[in-house]
């Protein structure tokens, strides 16, 4: 079990403006290939960032970088190549060690190595909004498969792009408060150490829902 708690603005001020500072740096070194636009989502759009008081595991962001109109046509492998060497040229001149590739995002860290401790993290997803061939709003990223060591675009689950909708719909309900509990509960029990912040906030609000009647 985990000592996950909730995160002060003040505590997070600092980590996310150098954040915005090192994606704007990737914005203008990837700028002659594609443009993009940035998000922070999740669990730190609705002031929900937690951090382990007892562990060496640190706070984390996410964040969407969106490929803006019809340049997510270029290959994903080269999207998501350009802005990973793009993070690595940026993010350690703000303390955070190379880029890791995962699934579903790329991972920068700053780490505490004296005392093998991760600081604060961020997770980057690469995504595009469409509408399919039925007039649906959709959502892709870009998926990293290791084995093949191939990058194509993958549908998002419908439960990840309607998260602001599902959370704006629990607020209204007047049950933010069972989110909150909920996802610190989660944070404590997740066994899954591949399993990041962005998937249990989702889980989180999907239960929630399920719970009051979102579905019904």
């Amino acid at each position: 079990m985990y000592h996950f708690q909730y995160a002060t603005r003040k505590q997070l001020s600092s980590a996310r403006k150098d954040l915005i500072q090192i994606i704007n740096s990737v914005q203008n070194q990837v700028r002659q290939y594609f443009t993009f636009q940035f998000h922070f989502v999740g669990s730190v759009k609705r002031n929900m960032v937690t951090y382990d008081v007892k562990s060496n595991v640190g706070f984390d962001f996410d964040v969407n970088i969106q490929v803006n109109d019809d340049e997510c046509q270029f290959l994903a492998k080269e999207i998501r190549k350009k802005i990973k060497l793009a993070l690595n040229k940026v993010a350690p001149q703000y303390g955070y060690d190379n880029a890791e590739d995962s699934t579903r995002v790329i991972t920068i860290k700053v780490k505490d190595r004296k005392n093998s401790k991760i600081l604060h993290s961020c997770d980057f997803a690469i995504v595009n909004d469409y509408i399919d061939d039925d007039g649906n709003e959709r959502q892709e990223y870009i998926h990293f498969n290791k084995k093949q060591n191939s990058y194509s675009w993958h549908d998002q689950l419908q439960g990840f792009y309607l998260l602001d909708e599902q959370a704006d719909w629990i607020k209204d309900c007047g049950c933010w408060q069972d989110v909150r509990n909920l996802y610190l509960y989660k944070k404590n029990h997740n066994n899954n150490q591949h399993k990041h912040s962005r998937s249990v906030y989702a889980e989180t609000i999907h239960e929630i829902c399920q719970k009051y009647g979102y579905y019904d």
